[in-house]
């Protein structure tokens, strides 16, 4: 499993910074160290413990060959999913996520064939006998599909599990994990119900650093998941 980070490189990344006291939800009261200034500081060695047992089942769930899919929309959050995601190919929603991605699946599974057929079609040069316009309607309902599905476009079932950098943001992908029974794990700032949440994290959801760190971090136990299903499939 990854290193825990210790508390002072926690400390320089902010992951300790909550939200101003007033915007709190009385069911983080268990993470939270203190108040200074109006925010609350967040217990960081509840972090760790808490972000110890997370990337253990991150890890366990792709050591079984699970899918994990990460959501994170919120701006600061896009670039940092994208790169973690794909270094260890996993899917994700860094656009925006559309509703029934979970409960309507099937709808979501017609999408992502769309834009491989179209993507396939243009990679082959095949979209050129259409005239001009046309085929800048295609390009364009690419874009679009791009948007919605890019980052989901290599599943084919709906995901072993959630990560969620913000469930306040991505309340949507919350309630379907919810309604559909696929547990969640997920960055918990000052401000959110954790209860929401089968594996919390508490940690601030916004800091560009914080969102970094964290997101490495599961990047990192995925891929060691997936490095020990290949060497117990090799040693078969």
């Amino acid at each position: 499993m990854p290193t825990i980070p210790k508390l002072e490189d926690m400390l320089k990344a902010g992951i300790h910074f909550g939200h101003q006291s007033s915007r709190w939800h009385p069911r983080m009261e268990p993470y939270i160290f203190t108040e200074r200034g109006g925010i609350h500081i967040i217990n960081l060695e509840k972090t760790q413990e808490m972000l110890s047992k997370a990337l253990d089942i991150l890890k366990g769930i792709a050591s079984r060959g699970g899918v994990i899919m990460c959501v994170g929309t919120k701006r600061q959050a896009q670039e940092i999913l994208k790169t973690e995601m794909e270094a260890c190919g996993m899917p994700y929603v860094n656009q925006r996520w559309l509703g029934g991605t979970l409960t309507n699946f099937a709808e979501i599974r017609k999408l992502i064939r769309r834009y491989k057929m179209l993507k396939d079609q243009q990679a082959k040069g095949e979209l050129k006998k259409y005239t001009k316009k046309e085929q800048l309607m295609f390009a364009r309902e690419i874009e679009e599909l791009d948007k919605k599905v890019g980052g989901i476009q290599t599943i084919d079932r709906l995901p072993d599990a959630l990560f969620i950098v913000d469930i306040k943001t991505e309340k949507t992908a919350l309630e379907e994990a919810i309604v559909t029974g696929i547990p969640v794990i997920a960055l918990c700032d000052t401000n959110v119900n954790p209860d929401d949440v089968q594996y919390p994290i508490p940690a601030n959801d916004d800091a560009v650093k914080s969102i970094q760190m964290m997101l490495h971090l599961v990047s990192e136990a995925i891929q060691e998941g997936k490095n020990q299903k290949q060497k117990e499939e090799g040693a078969v």
